[in-house]
């Protein structure tokens, strides 16, 4: 068997694709990259299908042996990337051969990496996908949701590419910025006062560091939330206003009904400049149409294939 053994995992490194898709009325998450644009483009460099399965890493500090000839693609979060010692770029894909150590130092802004293979990572599915939900006990490389460990193989298949590329660098997202993220409206948002809609766009909110995949906590003056008496299901995006008036952006690996009220939804190509952000940074939401975020999304689909 060949592929990349895992000498170092780093704090929390997960297999994943384009997610599990189709179980959301089974209470099932789809899980999946939580920055889809970093993974898109990991992917791309190597000429791989978007969704074809790699390794999200949270903030670094991972180490693998190669045990055989291919490429590697790294997008997302800035760290310190080392090829036996030798530095070589993010954003882009190097060659690496058998026997070369592959070693990430932790992030320095942004969050998340992923790391891409060309022909994807090797993972017996579970209900159609590799998708790695802790939770849930899904996915990932043994198929029962764990995190990837020290001692762990990732196979794959050598390959061959004809040489370096990286992505232009207008498409690199600076991770140091205070973001301001695009929000469309809606759901319940006609039950919140028209000053609590307006103040959610008004001043900016603090990340609060009791976020994960599931779900990205704001931090700010309370809104006030309407009364719900049901439950509804969610999508990534949501922003759910439980009672204390904290607004909570529902991410990857969010339940699939909820019950508080949603004042709106994150772009969904926004979300992966939110999750990039370290705790207790501000953020600020601006409000944009449907008609503009379909559009978006088209020309996403358009470039990276469905």
């Amino acid at each position: 068997m060949t592929g990349l053994a895992v000498i170092r995992p780093g704090p929390f490194s997960l297999l994943q694709d384009a997610g599990r898709l189709g179980w959301q009325h089974l209470g099932v998450s789809p899980a999946g990259p939580l920055d889809i644009q970093a993974a898109a483009w990991a992917n791309r460099l190597l000429d791989n299908p978007r969704g074809t399965p790699l390794v999200e890493i949270a903030l670094g500090g991972m180490e693998l042996e190669s045990a055989l000839d291919t490429w590697v693609a790294l997008c997302g979060a800035e760290l310190d990337i080392r090829l036996d010692g030798a530095p070589r770029p993010n954003w882009s894909r190097f060659a690496l051969r058998a026997g070369q150590r592959l070693s990430l130092g932790f992030a320095r802004s942004g969050q998340r990496a992923y790391l891409a293979v060309a022909g994807g990572f090797r993972a017996a599915p579970v209900l159609g996908s590799v998708a790695t939900q802790e939770r849930e006990g899904l996915g990932g490389l043994h198929g029962d949701g764990r995190p990837l460990c020290a001692g762990d193989f990732l196979p794959c298949v050598p390959a061959v590419l004809p040489g370096a590329a990286s992505v232009p660098w207008r498409f690199v997202p600076d991770y140091r910025a205070e973001p301001c993220l695009r929000v469309m409206l809606g759901g319940d948002a006609g039950d919140f006062s028209v000053a609590d809609r307006q103040r959610f766009f008004a001043r900016p909110w603090r990340l609060s560091p009791q976020s994960d995949r599931m779900g990205t906590r704001l931090s700010g003056e309370p809104l006030r939330a309407p009364a719900r008496q049901w439950s509804l299901g969610v999508t990534a995006g949501a922003i759910q206003v439980p009672p204390d008036g904290q607004p909570i952006v529902l991410m990857a690996d969010r339940q699939t009904m909820g019950g508080y009220p949603i004042l709106g939804w994150v772009h969904p190509l926004d979300l992966g400049l939110l999750v990039q952000c370290p705790a207790h940074r501000e953020v600020r939401f601006e409000r944009v149409k449907l008609g503009g975020m379909q559009e978006d999304m088209r020309e996403f689909y358009r470039f990276f294939g469905r």
